[in-house]
């Protein structure tokens, strides 16, 4: 069963590699990586069943002694975000297969899409801090050339913007990484959780923490270092916006909270106003951005701004509650944002715009497609009973719980200003009459490779409202046993003594 924690980044890694070799024919690429998605969802689903029935999963590769190797652990936390990763790249290889054009798909858009999700399933299930950040900069680089494929001004405008802030936050990232290796000799979560538990350098290892904490800040896009994203993210097709959207920023906040809860739990809490502050800035600075623009993947992509700070409201909070929001919270954003980009692919494709003052009339010529546009946009405004109440419902209970109440009534407030949003892109491009007036060509007919994978995601967001009391409870076990540093380290340690 161990074996399973390698697959989700062994098995996207030789479908790359696959990839790569057939650069010549597109279309077997697109079988590679339709294929190993398939696979990829079947393992990482597996992977989350069994870590649920038996606990932390471990693997060491070679034989080195402990703490050194190469160590990936699956706890529940991690397996949930690699299983949500899994069926978003799913979705996103086969909505891609219909909706970008042939000549980025020629340039290895699917063999990079397969690099992305190793990555990502790499962050996630590392147990270390140099080889987490081996795996950012496996991401940084996929995500740059999907960025800048195809080669127009503003895509290669949107990826410098990009690639610079998060090479900057790659070397924060580098620089903490060997200040806390200076200090304490180990670079494992295990052993990390286990020697500063009992011995802890101050001074040095808080400018430690605050250098890994910044880094991390700058790839989640969190207050005051998110400018770079609504720059750079509606730039791309809509299929890669949607996988960037459900995965770049999402995995950032798990390292985030990763390295909080095995590190730096004593500074995090002691910082927790701090935090609060930045999740209130975050969500707010986002959502007045938002509101100001006048296209629709800009209005999304200040969104993903906004939705982080809650996110970052659970971290401050702290606990099982608010680090269980923050789980809950994760999960529904990356199906929220990635339905709502595709639902802008499916609108592009009728339109061939994305712009509020080119669109009207998309309800009465598309109502499938707008009501899966719909949906999300409820989600992401806190509607009941889709999935973005109830994570703002634990979130805004934990925080008054805890005594929060300013943050608190800060993400109440950004919510009615995310409705005003999604209000404002529902009554331009969809129910307003169409500015092309009665000549307008009859609606494009749609490929089902993309309506399904949008209603599949779309209907998550259901899901997730629907069974929120099952998935919370799954998401405080999780907490629980993010805060349990010392039943990680027993495993980790055990699985390096049976070897």
């Amino acid at each position: 069963m161990n074996a399973l924690v390698v697959i989700p980044v062994a098995l996207p890694l030789v479908a790359a590699a696959a990839g790569f070799l057939f650069h010549r024919w597109p279309r077997i690429q697109e079988r590679i990586a339709l294929g190993a998605s398939v696979a990829l969802a079947g393992a990482s689903c597996a992977l989350l069943w069994v870590v649920r029935r038996e606990g932390l999963l471990v693997t060491r590769l070679g034989a080195w002694p402990m703490p050194h190797g190469v160590v990936f652990v699956a706890d529940l936390l991690s397996a949930l975000l690699v299983c949500a990763v899994a069926l978003l790249g799913l979705a996103v290889v086969i909505y891609a297969s219909a909706s970008v054009g042939k000549r980025r798909r020629a340039f290895g858009l699917h063999p990079l899409v397969q690099v992305l999700l190793a990555g990502a399933c790499g962050v996630l299930l590392t147990a270390d801090l140099f080889n987490l950040f081996v795996w950012f900069e496996v991401m940084l680089i996929a995500s740059f050339v999907l960025l800048a494929l195809g080669g127009t001004p503003s895509q290669l405008a949107g990826a410098t913007k990009y690639v610079t802030l998060n090479l900057l936050a790659s070397t924060f990232l580098l620089c903490g990484i060997g200040l806390v290796y200076g200090l304490t000799g180990t670079l494992s979560y295990a052993d990390l959780a286990r020697t500063l538990s009992s011995t802890r350098p101050d001074g040095p290892f808080s400018a430690a923490a605050f250098l890994l904490m910044a880094a991390l800040a700058i790839k989640s896009a969190a207050f005051p270092f998110f400018f770079w994203l609504p720059a750079s993210y509606h730039t791309p097709p809509p299929a890669m916006a949607a996988l960037f959207a459900g995965l770049l920023t999402k995995v950032g906040v798990y390292a985030m909270i990763r390295c909080a809860t095995m590190l730096f739990p004593e500074e995090l809490q002691r910082a927790s106003v701090l935090v609060a502050f930045v999740a209130g800035a975050t969500m707010l600075t986002g959502v007045l951005g938002a509101a100001a623009q006048k296209d629709m993947r800009r209005i999304l992509s200040f969104h993903i701004v906004s939705q982080i700070g809650y996110m970052l409201m659970g971290v401050a909070i702290w606990g099982v509650r608010g680090l269980g929001g923050a789980v809950f919270f994760l999960l529904h954003n990356m199906a929220a944002k990635p339905a709502l980009f595709l639902s802008v692919g499916v609108v592009e494709h009728d339109r061939g715009s994305s712009a509020l003052h080119t669109l009207g009339g998309l309800a009465r010529q598309r109502p499938v497609a707008s009501l899966l546009f719909l949906v999300p946009a409820l989600s992401l405004a806190g509607l009941p009973p889709l999935s973005g109440f109830a994570g703002k419902l634990v979130l805004v209970r934990a925080g008054l719980d805890g005594g929060l109440w300013l943050v608190t009534s800060v993400a109440l407030a950004v919510s009615l200003l995310t409705l005003y949003s999604m209000i404002k892109i529902w009554l331009k491009a969809f129910w307003s009459p169409d500015p092309r007036g009665d000549d307008a060509p009859p609606p494009r007919d749609t490929p089902r490779r993309m309506i399904a994978p949008l209603a599949a995601v779309a209907a998550a967001t259901v899901a997730l409202g629907v069974l929120a009391e099952p998935v919370a409870a799954l998401c405080f076990d999780a907490a629980a046993q993010l805060l349990d540093r010392e039943a990680y380290a027993q495993a980790v340690f055990a699985a390096g003594e049976g070897r």
